[in-house]
């Protein structure tokens, strides 16, 4: 029944397109709406403001200079986990992104994670730890606490439901650490 409706429908179709070729072929050229004899060599130049132009070029000239920064330039904050008896614990603030958006914790501790959302879009609704098989929802307002232990020195990303905004997680071996600890110690001298 569908094939018969359909090929019906195609029918029509074919009947009527043959049929207003045909009548449109029979109309004469010079009768024809929009027929023009006489068309433009070149185009035509409309002049602008001088100061119009230099807008335009400083505003892109400006959107590319922010764009260079904003991926290129801007620096991502970073935090080291804070420990309480035996504990890694460092807060993540779920707001536009993910505030800090590293944190640099040591290999064979327990890490809590502590997201704290504020941000209603959805793309920040549950945030995903690939590496280590969690995926979690994030209540608007809340803090929601997300633990694991990492074994192995590196690099872990977190991300959002819709993997668009990114964090790290920098797990270091316990020399590599205090290392660290020690350099920032001098700096602050």
């Amino acid at each position: 029944m569908n094939k018969l409706i359909i090929s019906s429908l195609v029918s029509v179709g074919v009947l009527f397109s043959s049929v207003s070729s045909k009548v449109i072929a029979q109309i004469p050229h010079d009768q024809m709406q929009g027929s023009r004899t006489e068309q433009p060599s070149q185009f035509r130049q409309i002049d602008q403001p001088l100061w119009l132009k230099s807008t335009v070029i400083l505003g892109g000239v400006g959107l590319i200079g922010l764009e260079l920064w904003w991926f290129l330039l801007s620096k991502s904050k970073s935090q080291t986990a804070d420990t309480h008896q035996g504990v890694q614990e460092a807060t993540i603030t779920v707001d536009g992104g993910y505030e800090p958006n590293r944190v640099v914790v040591k290999a064979g501790q327990l890490v809590r994670l502590n997201f704290d959302r504020r941000d209603p879009s959805s793309c920040l609704e549950a945030v995903r730890l690939p590496e280590f098989r969690i995926a979690k929802d994030l209540p608007l307002n809340q803090v929601t606490p997300i633990e694991f232990t990492p074994t192995q020195p590196g690099e872990y990303e977190f991300v959002c439901g819709m993997n668009m905004f990114r964090g790290v997680i920098e797990v270091q071996g316990n020399d590599s650490l205090e290392t660290q600890n020690e350099a920032q110690v001098l700096q602050s001298r």
